[in-house]
Order: structure tokens, then C-alpha cells, then sequence
């Protein structure tokens, strides 16, 4: 079989990642980027062709099947919708975009060209996640009560310099930045939130970011669960942990860990969670680390959904959802 001819936009330190599973699964035949050296040095590295501006990549790459998406997060609805009017499938980085508006443009643009939209949505193949998904689906917990989502990380001012990051317009904020994979889980797992009600301070980062870096979420899901959200990028010197505890009818279970790589507590009503397997390792970017690398997962579903006709482990609506959650949650901010 043939294989999937891919194009990268955006060289950034996420796109070396897309770019080595791409070289196991297809083959990686473009990428762009603005800054020329950061084009040339990835397409030198897997014998691709360099461009700097988009719309000219995706009219001269004929053969590309689909586009990864890997450029700031403001850009993603542009550039994802430029590529869907070329004709090529496309899979966008987390966030899907920063607007709803935004998805819903990038949604009908995929409906219209007849074409695959993916989200990036690597927890869900965490391990311990993923049983803890199939045994609340089982009914096995029972009716789910309460949700608690940690996320306590280490940002300083480094990771923000000389970068998009920090920015309103290209990143967005700390949610969409650092933990939309955590609000995603959120949704996937426990289901859509009806209201959200924030706190949020920017404590540490004040003249570099240009939004929170500390935020505190009550959640009140549609099923009628209730939830709270703890996050923060002030964890002193490193990341401390990512967790999610889930309090329900017939048990309480945790998964923990510095990015939710771990079954940390169990007590459920004549059943136990054994012998899960060992997860990917976190992605690391020199002096951060960030979700569990699990690109490679992402990669093989959308091979097999392309090949196969497999079905999709994470489609474009549920990648707008988590995008309407983190905006239901700073809207509530600006309504105080």
C-alpha cells in the first residue's frame, strides 16, 4: 500500500515530533514555517522541500494527502481551513482553535471539501486513562458524583521569551496553552459542562503574560456530576503533577502523576483495575515537560481511519467542545 504523504505547517519544537511519526507511518514531503532557517533545518532533516508561506506549499505539494497543523495556536483555523480548500485532510494541534466560531468555520470547511478533520487529543491513550474511560462507560463506578482536575505546573519566564506563547491573540491562555488535554478528558470522560464559575490571578508572570497564570473552575456538568478545576503554572522550580480523582456511586479512583501517567488511588465496589500497561514517556522540551507523548497513537488511528476506514478516535466536534468549555470558563471571569 502506498504510503500517506504528509505536509507540516508551522517547525516549531512540536512539529519535530509530528515529523518522526510521520517518517514511521507515511512520508513527510513539505513543511513551512516564516522563519526560514526553522523550514529548512526540519525538510533537510527527513528530505522534504522548505517553504515559508503556506498558501504556497499547499498549491504546489500535489501529492500530500493531509497537513498537520503545528503553527501558534491563533493561526489554527486559518491555516487548517487554507489546507481543507486545497483538498488535503488535515490534523490540528491542540487547541482546534481559540473561538467556537473559529471550529465551527474549520468544521464545514472539512464537511464542504469532503475531507478528514483530526484533533490532537493524546491523553486519551494515557493507560491508566483509558481503563478508568472503559470502566466508567461499563458502569462500573456507577453514577459519577464529583470530579477534581489538578493541574499544577512549572512555567517561568524563559519558556515565554522571545515566543508567541503569552500572547492573547496566538496563544489565548494558560487553558488552551498548557492544559486543554486535561479539559478534554473533562468532556470525554464525565460529559459536557453546563456552567462554569472562575477565578483567576496572573501572580508570577505579570509584564510577561497577557493573562492568568493561576486559575481555581467550579464545574456543573449536564449529567448533574459537579466538578473543580486547580491550575497553575507557578509550581515552584518543575512540574509537581496532572491529576484527575473521580468520586462516584460504587467508587473513588485517581490518576496522577506529573501528567496523568499513573493510577494513584482505587476503591471500587468488587473490581480493581490490574496490571495496566506502561505508558509513552512525557514530551520533553529541555527544560519543561509537558503531556504523555502519545503522537504515535494519534498517528496510527489516523492511518488506519484513512486505509481502513477505521473509525476515528478523536473527531472535529469534540475537539470544538473542549474549545467551548475553556471559553464557557473565561467568559464567566469577564461576566463577574
Amino acid at each position: 500500500m502506498q504510503k500517506v504523504k504528509f505536509a507540516i505547517i508551522g517547525c516549531g519544537r512540536i512539529a519535530q515530533r509530528h515529523a518522526e511519526h510521520i517518517n514511521k507511518f507515511g512520508e513527510l514531503v513539505a513543511v513551512c514555517d516564516v522563519v526560514k532557517d526553522k523550514a529548512t533545518a526540519l525538510a533537510d532533516k527527513y528530505h522534504a522541500v522548505a517553504y515559508t508561506d503556506a498558501k504556497t506549499m499547499l498549491a504546489a505539494e500535489k501529492s500530500v494527502d493531509i497537513c498537520s497543523i503545528c503553527s501558534p495556536n491563533g493561526l489554527h483555523a486559518q491555516h487548517a481551513i487554507t489546507a481543507l480548500h486545497h483538498g488535503f485532510h488535515v490534523l490540528v494541534e491542540k487547541p482546534m482553535a481559540l473561538t467556537v466560531y473559529d471550529c465551527g468555520e474549520m468544521i464545514k470547511a472539512a464537511e464542504k471539501a469532503n475531507k478528514r478533520l483530526f484533533a490532537i487529543k493524546q491523553n486519551r491513550f494515557n493507560p491508566p486513562v483509558a481503563a478508568v474511560k472503559e470502566a466508567i462507560d461499563k458502569g462500573i463506578l456507577g453514577k459519577i458524583y464529583s470530579i477534581q482536575l489538578s493541574c499544577f505546573w512549572n512555567r517561568n519566564n524563559d519558556y515565554y521569551e522571545n515566543s508567541w506563547k503569552g500572547t492573547k491573540d496566538l496563544d489565548g491562555g494558560t487553558l488552551f496553552t498548557q492544559f486543554s488535554h486535561f479539559i478534554d478528558l473533562l468532556y470525554w470522560i464525565i460529559g459536557d459542562v453546563k456552567d462554569a464559575y472562575a477565578i483567576m490571578g496572573n501572580f508570577a508572570h505579570k509584564n510577561i503574560i497577557e493573562f492568568e497564570d493561576t486559575g481555581v473552575v467550579a464545574l456543573e456538568f449536564y449529567n448533574g456530576a459537579i466538578g473543580t478545576i486547580n491550575y497553575t503554572v507557578n509550581s515552584y522550580k518543575k512540574n509537581m503533577e496532572g491529576s484527575l480523582t473521580i468520586f462516584a456511586e460504587k467508587g473513588t479512583v485517581k490518576i496522577g502523576g506529573q501528567y496523568l501517567n499513573e493510577l494513584e488511588y482505587q476503591n471500587i465496589e468488587g473490581f480493581e483495575f490490574k496490571n495496566l500497561p506502561q505508558g509513552n514517556t512525557a514530551n520533553n522540551y529541555g527544560n519543561y515537560v509537558g503531556s504523555m507523548s502519545n503522537h504515535d497513537k494519534v498517528y496510527q488511528n489516523l492511518i488506519d481511519v484513512l486505509q481502513n476506514n477505521a473509525s476515528i478516535t478523536t473527531n472535529a466536534f469534540e475537539g470544538l467542545k473542549t474549545v467551548e468549555i475553556i471559553n464557557k470558563i473565561y467568559q464567566s471571569v469577564k461576566n463577574k
